[in-house]
């Protein structure tokens, strides 16, 4: 039924009005919500490790129920704006998205020399992190995860196209290597990968939020085997004011955050497996704090904490994680 939802307003963004359609959205995250279905459970528990480790403590009941039903509202203000994305001038969105971090000026300093393999999670909305990187860094090659529902997959894809942005899918047959690809290429590119959930069962095991999670090796990799910079992003929401919030025609907005850079050079001589795995805990250590500061963006509503980790479907577990793993409770 969402699906379905979905693709109709993709398919008729232009001719429905924009609050309506982020109406209809918050209505469904607040009945989701209120309900615990659809991943919201799970979005709670995910959000619970983020609140603890941030503030040290096990953070009530109320207060992550409170960031849950911030973070289903952000959730699905995300697939309303995505969905109607073609239907937005530049302007418009131009108004919506700002550029910001430590690293900011790095990324354009590489971006003017050649390609940049980036880093980020489920945060804000990724679909106008393309947009903006479109108009002020390069634009952008990413992999989508390939969807059981061949129409919104399409639909997704044609509205990211439209934006600028070049989809492969995580089906695609030597997906690194056209990824490798597209970086090697003259054309200049940023390749922002989803990493902060792995879909191949194949990830790497990282420390973050005072547990373990495990990440796509992706980034790691291209960073490693290509000798390239990867660069940290962080997506999270603000809201607007004055003659943006104006421009913009709505009252949120979001951040593009640089956060981070990881140097290869500082894996050098290191064995391949043992480096990847230290890049990938590299960059997630400089995504993570943002993450914190802003929990309610974080779109996670699948298990990627250590303690809710299916034990049957794992492999290749790091003798140290394994022992963490082995002393976790399950479904802790």
């Amino acid at each position: 039924m969402v699906d379905k939802l979905l693709v109709f307003v993709a398919r008729h963004a232009s001719s429905l009005p924009e609050g309506l359609v982020r109406a209809l959205f918050l209505l469904a995250a607040n009945v989701m919500w209120l309900f615990g279905i659809g991943g919201e459970r799970q979005l709670e528990r995910n959000i619970a490790h983020v609140l603890a480790a941030r503030d040290g403590r096990r953070p009530a009941r109320r207060e992550v129920r409170r960031v849950a039903r911030r973070g289903m509202r952000s959730y699905f203000t995300y697939f309303s704006e995505a969905m109607t994305l073609e239907a937005r001038d530049d302007a418009t969105l131009a108004a919506r998205v700002r550029g910001t971090g430590h690293f900011l000026d790095a990324i354009r300093e590489d971006a003017a020399k050649g390609s940049v393999p980036a880093a980020l999670g489920h945060q804000g909305n990724w679909d106008y992190a393309g947009f903006w990187s479109r108009d002020h860094l390069m634009p952008v090659t990413t992999v989508a995860e390939k969807l059981s529902n061949e129409d919104l997959l399409r639909a997704f894809i044609e509205i990211r196209e439209r934006a600028g942005i070049s989809i492969l899918t995580t089906h695609t047959p030597g997906l690194t290597d056209k990824l490798k690809d597209v970086l090697r290429g003259q054309e200049h590119r940023l390749v922002p990968l989803l990493a902060d959930r792995d879909l191949s069962h194949h990830g790497e095991f990282v420390h973050a939020f005072d547990s373990v999670i495990r990440v796509a090796r992706g980034p790691a990799t291209l960073c490693f085997d290509l000798k390239m910079p990867l660069y940290t992003v962080n997506v999270y929401r603000e809201r607007l004011h004055g003659e943006r919030r104006r421009k913009a025609h709505t009252r949120w907005g979001y951040v593009i955050d640089i956060s981070g850079r990881v140097d290869p050079a500082d894996f050098e001589g290191m064995e391949r497996e043992e480096a990847l795995r230290a890049i990938s805990q590299a960059w997630v250590d400089q995504w993570a704090p943002l993450v914190e500061e802003h929990p309610e963006d974080w779109h996670m509503l699948q298990p990627v904490f250590l303690e809710d980790m299916d034990r049957s479907r794992l492999g290749a577990v790091p003798d140290d994680i394994r022992r963490l793993f082995d002393n976790a409770p399950v479904g802790a």
